[in-house]
């Protein structure tokens, strides 16, 4: 088995993982949204160096049998309203009320589309018909369209969508200078909902030049570096699959994605009935759940409160992170949802930045110690760290610096504990992930303020959204909406998707037969009931008999190479190892002298009790008094609050 490598471009921060058996080699790198090629080739040249010792990018190319990508470029495009100028196409008046009837969704028409809609008359024919199209198409050119999306509505809009897509093509063939690409909402997506299907091809479309130009410049680099297999997009949706055959808007939202998969192979690993995720970064806390070993998930997602037709994982995304500015609203401390991102970043990081952030206050208190931030690669200027807190908290209040710092420190960890709970009611089983850069910092005291009595730190906690991506496969899905419990109907449906995946996995590199079908059906629109497994031929489930629609799913999916998990008894329990003490201001019990435990010393059963820090080189804990550790043959970290 070769190498694997899971790359998880992040908006600050990309983050590397080389997967070789049972061992994992991570690092991570300065993203560089001007230019993401250069950070994730990058990213590939110190995973050499992570691996070998020395710099060998080609050799470890030659070495790797897949690699997984996810990024932020989508996700970025879209909260930024950076992209192409759209135009739409519409059937009958071309209203557009139905697509524009909430504020979100106002917003957004007007940046991706404005006034550049026209609507055609699809029951025309012959010269009026074509005359129509023209002077639609050259009506959306003109005024700025650079890619058209046609979305009718109807009972026969699939038909009429290609006669339009076909007819477009007829009259503006490719090979002319300036032709627009035109992309059919039923091409993407099979949803009776008109207007959730028009807001997938939109959304779609946005994303798709920026997400086409790097991703295919990549892998042409790549293969540059005789890097024999194609680069794998890691999607929302869990799977991973080539550029070409990847959907942009499938891309939007796959960092933290990958996070929940690595939290659901932890909680079928360990036997979590309820694991609550928790991933802190610089800007953000993404907050999902993983029930049952099923990340919870909405059936028909939303983007930027915008619904849409394909599936999402259900994460909220709070504006609280690492680098989150802190400052007094009113007589009380302020947490985001502003942040200082990277550049310039914390006050402490020297690079012009003079906010103060819960990275200062660590910084401050000794929880960060200069020496070993970042691996040691970035250097902390303390004196702005200072200076930004006395500026942004201490003076506005009239506190000393010990306790301006006690107090940043509450309002975040209350910040991000209040956020738990509002998203789920916390009982017994559950178990709080804590991941990210920022994810494991004060992690007992925010398990503590959520009445989590449980925790657990991935061993590559810093890098976990990236691990996650390795539990990923090759796979395709597809759906159809039935109108009748018909089942000649539902087999004639079938075979056709069959053979929509027979295609789609023969340009992944594989045959239908090596692959598993996975088939379910659904009722549309949804009352409750979850998907129920099916095949071709077994006919309609008897709780879907009264269905007045049926949604048939196919996914197609070809195993690869996973990361793993160890599996054993457990080990006898050992006092862990004590690599240094470091002096902390802990909140309301002043300074003390903490053990500081590496995580890469500690051999599996190491266990210790708090108040103590447990680092490694991309994340450091602070373990608080009345809470214990032990570290188990994963080197993931189990925290339990004592009776």
């Amino acid at each position: 088995m070769g190498l694997l490598i899971n790359i998880d471009n992040g908006g600050t921060l990309t983050d590397i993982c080389v997967i070789d058996g049972a061992k994992v080699h991570h690092t991570k790198t300065i993203t560089t949204p001007y230019d993401l090629s250069k950070c994730f080739f990058e990213g590939l040249k110190k995973a050499s160096l992570a691996l070998y010792g020395e710099e060998r990018l080609v050799d470890l190319l030659l070495a790797t049998d897949h690699i997984r990508y996810s990024t932020t470029q989508g996700t970025n495009a879209i909260v930024e309203k950076k992209g192409p100028r759209l135009g739409l196409i519409l059937s009958g008046a071309g209203d557009t009320a139905a697509l524009t009837r909430s504020a979100a969704t106002a917003d957004m028409f007007a940046v991706l589309v404005g006034d550049r809609v026209t609507a055609i008359d699809t029951g025309l024919s012959g010269e009026a018909f074509d005359g129509a199209l023209v002077t639609a198409v050259n009506r959306l050119t003109n005024a700025g369209a650079n890619r058209i999306v046609i979305s009718l509505d109807g009972a026969g809009y699939r038909a009429d969508e290609q006669r339009l897509k076909r007819a477009i093509l007829r009259k503006f063939p490719r090979h002319l200078l300036g032709v627009v690409p035109v992309l059919c909402a039923s091409d993407l997506v099979d949803d009776v909902e008109a207007e959730r299907r028009c807001w997938s091809a939109l959304i779609n479309a946005f994303l798709h030049p920026a997400m086409e130009n790097f991703l295919y410049n990549a892998e042409a680099i790549l293969r540059d570096y005789k890097h024999q297999n194609p680069l794998l997009i890691f999607r929302n949706d869990g799977d991973s699959s080539r550029v070409a055959r990847t959907i942009a808007v499938k891309t939007y939202g796959s960092g933290p994605q990958g996070g929940m998969e690595g939290a659901r192979a932890l909680a079928r690993h360990y036997g979590f009935k309820r694991l609550l995720t928790m991933d802190i970064g610089g800007t953000t806390t993404d907050i999902g759940l993983v029930e049952g070993g099923v990340p919870r998930a909405r059936r028909r997602g939303e983007v930027e409160n915008i619904e849409i037709s394909f599936p999402l994982a259900e994460i909220v995304s709070v504006g609280v992170g690492g680098s989150s500015i802190l400052e007094v609203r009113d007589g009380a401390i302020a947490v985001g949802p502003e942040s200082v991102g990277g550049a310039p970043g914390p006050a402490c990081f020297g690079l012009g930045g003079t906010q103060a952030t819960i990275t200062d206050v660590f910084l401050l208190t000794g929880l960060i110690d200069p020496a070993t931030y970042f691996g040691g690669t970035m250097k902390l200027d303390r004196a702005r760290a200072e200076a930004a807190v006395q500026a942004a908290i201490a003076a506005p209040l009239g506190l000393d610096l010990p306790a301006a710092l006690a107090a940043a420190e509450h309002a975040w960890v209350a910040r991000i504990a209040d956020s738990l709970i509002q998203f789920t009611a916390i009982d017994d089983d559950t178990v709080l992930a804590a991941f990210g850069g920022a994810g494991p910092f004060v992690v007992s005291a925010i398990a503590e303020a959520a009445g989590i009595r449980r925790v657990i730190i991935p061993g590559l906690a810093a890098v976990f959204s990236a691990f996650g991506i390795g539990f990923s496969d090759i796979a395709q899905g597809y759906s159809r909406v039935i109108g009748s419990a018909d089942p000649a109907a539902l087999d004639e449906a079938a075979a056709d998707l069959r053979r929509q995946a027979a295609r789609d996995m023969f340009a992944e590199g594989f045959d239908i037969a090596d692959c598993r079908l996975d088939w379910s059906l659904s009722p549309d629109p949804g009352d409750g009931q979850g998907p129920h497994a099916w095949n071709p031929g077994q006919g309609l489930p008897a709780a879907l008999a009264g269905a007045g629609a049926i949604v048939l799913e196919l996914r197609a999916v070809r195993a690869i190479n996973h990361a793993r998990l160890l599996n054993g008894a457990a080990p006898p329990a050992s006092p862990a190892g004590v690599a240094a003490a470091r002096r902390l201001a802990l909140p309301g019990l002043g300074a003390a002298e903490l053990p500081v435990h590496k995580l890469e010393d500690q051999i599996p059963g190491a266990e210790a009790a708090g108040p103590c820090i447990l680092e490694e080189a991309f994340f450091t804990a602070r373990i608080g008094r009345g809470w214990r550790f032990s570290v188990n043959a994963n080197r993931d970290t189990l925290l339990a609050r004592d009776n």
